[in-house]
């Protein structure tokens, strides 16, 4: 079936039922509401509250502590007694699950964004006059009037163009404003920026008038076609959620494992349901770091804060974690690696070389630029914050912009040039003409367009072969080419198109939208990271290679796929060959989305920077989508994940350096909590293995995971990054957090801990210590102490394979606060426990000489071993080294 761009209009406005001279009549327009709708975009609904809430209970950890604090609480409501352990237990649930359910939403912000690009007023043909009516109430068919200034308020066939040019750069990417042709002829598959006898909702006309038939409405429209991709495409869980996922995995499987060989034991044992129940809840919350989802939101709102401070502002939480996992930039080409502003790249007057824009400039140059200004009808005038700004086509604006910059006059009051006339351009013509009055008398024409429409003597071949020379070493670098020629005259004909001959051929300029400043050096710095960056535009296969040439994306030798040929890939063809391109021109939004996933495939994780409307469903589906701040549209920023304040794609690699170091500090929380945590659960299960009674209460548990586990576990939120962090390879999708030998050194500490907690409950429960006699209430009361402060200094260790004497106090002054801090409060516990009815609530007693010497020294053990450790990990690596060497 053909496609409307292919049709005659005379054969769409047959199969509309319409004339272009009386459009539609009442009756047509409410039949065709009826059968196809408003021309509005589908309303998602969003999501109730209690179904937020209800998905943050589905976490297997939240399951336990809830099931615990069930349990808990009846046995507090049968005894009468114990109700603080359950209350603290709901108080934990409910503050993790009200920081989750704080989470932005993206896609219905995208959504609601996507509205604000129709026009508030649209003028239609109907019942053969011209009406102004809501966008909304448009209808296939419907026949409209374009002119300068106006949003298009649908996809439309042009009936009729006079000098038409269209913004589609927020729908194609391309830069440069599409010049529209009523009477172009197409056949076949054609990209969305060359189907020039279309125009398309949402895109703003900067020249001409128009009149158009209606084609397509509302979700059809080729921006309600990504509206409906943003509301399908669906995101998966962020590495960190997985990651965190299977930690909760082990955990509830320890814990199931350990409940069960709890009760078989007790039951063997002989002792009660009820008591063992008492048991299994104790072991629950040993098994659960309460404070683990707590303590991951607060690393990553600091690491948001740092990133918002190098500009680049975090929507969603998880994606601050998994940018340091990132291994793919898929970057949208106009506005993120490149300026999103035409400039005058290269400059040539007939007769001598080519120079860049940069250079100082001759007379005879000078003259030339003089006279191209003057023969652009851009405006000089002033922004919202009272700087000069130049207004009207992005190629004309370049090159005003550089008369300016070069100190050329640009003026046609009466005192200079009085412009008397003009030959507007056309996308047929390709060219115009300015005809000016000069102070001396007579007539100057300028005509400035593409060199081959240019009315010129070709005569001399020679000249035309040094002009064609030029102009193609110009073509060759992407640049858009500009020619001008002049005449003077000394009266005007009676048609001004009369002038558009005999003149003399002037010069050249060579305009391109320029790669940022920084993009190439950020490019370099990712490249060393192990960090790929691939463009992907809706621009021209060749500005596209330019830029990409430039920025240093791929060497002069690389092949660049367009749209045309990713058509013709089947999803699992992509995948196998996706690695072999770094650069994707002419491509649709959908196209967007399919290089994403064929990465995905692959495993990479990627991330996906745009600024267009035409971005956003890649954002949305990419691992982290990045939308520009400042010339980003709504769109684009709704979809996102972070938004860079200041456009560069520099900010981008500042914040993949906080993505790691995010990563890195939350390994280290999960190293430190799952020692702290499982050794409880092997002390509590050693002790009814060996029929001995519970060497620590739930209360007490609970104190230890809440004081002396989180508080000195917040700390570590504030660690900073390591410098060599950006000369590792990038954190593969699959690598969980024990890898690089974590597991090793979690198994070592969880055995060392589990030992001196074990040993310090036997010697007050069971031994002679001095003149202290042995106690249930002192063997508690020594377990808590021990596993509460070598918990507390434990945090110390897991900085890095570092030994904890080379780390300075600036460095996280935080840490070792919160550490003395918690060793003084865990042991003031120990004091209050002196007064009688705090001693039996907290099941403590006040402890003798000789068990504060024998805690003193059960509790630094577990720090010497750590030390030793990483000596002889630090003497295994350099010895690999040596090996490796020979």
């Amino acid at each position: 079936m053909r496609q409307n761009y292919e049709k005659p209009i005379g054969q769409i406005l047959q199969e509309q039922g319409v004339t272009a001279e009386r459009g539609l009549d009442n009756a047509q327009v409410q039949s065709r509401l009826e059968a196809f709708g408003r021309n509005a975009f589908e309303k998602q609904k969003k999501e109730k509250l209690i179904r937020r809430i209800l998905a943050q209970l589905k976490d297997v950890t939240v399951i336990i502590l809830l099931i615990a604090a069930v349990l808990s609480l009846a046995l507090a409501i049968a005894e009468g007694e114990g109700f603080l352990e359950p209350i603290v237990v709901f108080a934990v649930v409910i503050m993790n699950t009200a920081l989750a359910v704080t989470q932005e939403r993206s896609a219905e912000n995208a959504l609601e964004a996507l509205d604000s690009l129709s026009s508030p007023i649209c003028r239609v043909i109907r019942c053969g006059s011209v009406r102004e009516i809501d966008p909304s109430e448009l209808v296939p068919g419907d026949i409209i009037v374009l002119k300068t200034g106006d949003f298009v308020p649908a996809d439309a066939r042009l009936i009729k163009a006079e000098g038409l040019s269209v913004d589609e750069s927020s729908l194609t990417g391309e830069s440069v404003p599409a010049e529209k042709d009523a009477f172009a002829c197409f056949t076949g598959e054609v990209p969305l920026g060359d189907r020039t006898d279309m125009v398309f909702s949402g895109c703003l006309v900067t020249a001409g008038n128009a009149v158009a038939v209606v084609t397509e409405t509302g979700m059809n429209t080729q921006i309600g076609k990504i509206a409906r991709f943003l509301t399908q495409t669906r995101q998966g869980k962020t590495t960190l959620q997985t990651r965190l996922d299977n930690v909760g995995k082990i955990i509830s499987g320890i814990a199931v494992m350990s409940a069960v060989a709890l009760l078989v034991t007790g039951l063997l044992q002989g002792n009660g349901i009820w008591e063992m129940i008492m048991i299994a809840v104790t072991l629950a919350v040993a098994a659960v770091p309460e404070t683990l989802s707590l303590i991951v939101t607060l690393i990553l709102t600091n690491g948001a804060k740092k990133m918002a401070a190098k500009n680049a502002l975090v929507r969603q939480m998880q994606a601050v974690e998994t940018l340091g996992s990132t291994s793919v930039i898929c970057s949208d080409k106009t506005g993120t690696l490149t300026m999103n502003k035409m400039t005058v790249k290269r400059l040539w007057v007939y007769g001598g070389e080519p120079v860049s824009e940069s250079a100082d400039l001759s007379k005879e140059q000078l003259d030339f630029l003089e006279r191209l200004s003057l023969a652009c009808t851009a405006r000089v005038g002033t922004d919202d914050d009272g700087s000069e700004k130049i207004y009207g086509d992005p190629t004309e604006t370049a090159i005003v912009s550089l008369a300016r910059a070069k100190g050329v006059a640009y003026d046609h009051s009466e005192e200079t040039y009085e412009k008397v006339g003009e030959i507007p351009f056309s996308s047929s013509r390709k060219m115009m003409t300015v005809i000016l009055r000069r102070p001396e008398g007579g007539y100057l024409v300028l005509t400035k367009g593409a060199f081959d429409r240019l009315p010129i003597d070709r005569s001399d071949k020679n000249v035309l072969y040094e002009l064609e020379r030029v102009h193609d070493l110009f073509a060759s670098e992407a640049l858009r080419v500009i020619a001008l020629a002049s005449k003077e005259v000394k009266k005007l004909p009676e048609k001004l198109e009369d002038l558009e001959s005999g003149l003399a051929f002037n010069g050249f300029v060579g305009i391109i939208d320029p790669p940022r400043p920084e993009a190439k050096a950020a490019i370099a710095k990712a490249k060393a990271a192990g960090i790929r960056t691939v463009m992907i535009t809706g621009d021209h296969a060749a500005t596209a290679g330019a830029i990409a040439r430039e920025l240093g994306i791929i060497a002069a030798n690389e092949g660049i796929l367009t749209g045309q040929e990713l058509s013709d890939l089947t999803d699992e063809q992509l995948s196998e060959s996706v690695e072999f391109y770094s650069v994707y021109a002419r491509v649709t939004p959908e196209d967007k989305i399919r290089i994403v996933r064929a990465w995905q495939s692959r495993g990479e994780v990627v991330a996906m920077t745009g600024d267009g409307v035409n971005d956003a469903p890649a954002l949305k589906a990419a691992d982290v989508g990045v939308a520009m701040g400042k010339n980003g549209t709504e769109v684009a920023k709704g979809a996102a994940k972070m938004i860079l304040l200041d456009d560069k794609f520099s900010t981008i690699f500042e914040a993949v350096t906080e993505g790691r170091n995010i990563f890195s500090n939350i390994r280290k929380l999960v190293y430190f909590l799952l020692v702290c945590n499982i050794s409880e659960i092997f002390v509590m299960l050693f002790a009814q293995f060996m029929g001995w009674a519970l060497p620590l209460t739930p209360l007490m548990l609970l104190l230890i995971n809440v004081l002396g586990d989180g508080i000195p576990g917040m700390a570590l939120a504030k660690e900073q990054s390591d410098s060599r962090i950006m000369k590792r390879k990038p954190i593969a999708r699959t690598e969980s957090f024990f890898g690089g030998g974590l597991m090793e050194v979690i198994i070592r500490q969880t055995f060392v801990l589990s030992v001196v907690a074990l040993a310090a409950f036997y010697l007050g429960t069971y031994a002679q210590l001095g003149n202290e006699a042995p106690s249930l209430a002192a063997g508690r009361t020594m377990a808590f102490l021990v596993t509460g402060w070598t918990s507390v200094l434990h945090v110390l260790t897991v900085r890095s394979r570092k030994s904890l004497v080379l780390y300075r106090f600036s460095e996280n002054p935080q840490l070792y606060v919160s550490v003395i801090v918690m060793l003084a409060l865990l042991g003031g516990f120990v004091g209050f426990a002196a007064i009688p009815s705090v001693g039996t609530a907290l099941g403590m007693s006040a402890l003798g000489g000789w068990h504060w010497l024998a805690v003193i020294v059960l509790t630094l053990f577990p720090t010497a071993v750590a030390e030793y450790g990483k000596l002889w990990d630090a003497v295994r690596s350099r010895s690999a080294e040596k090996t490796a060497v020979r």
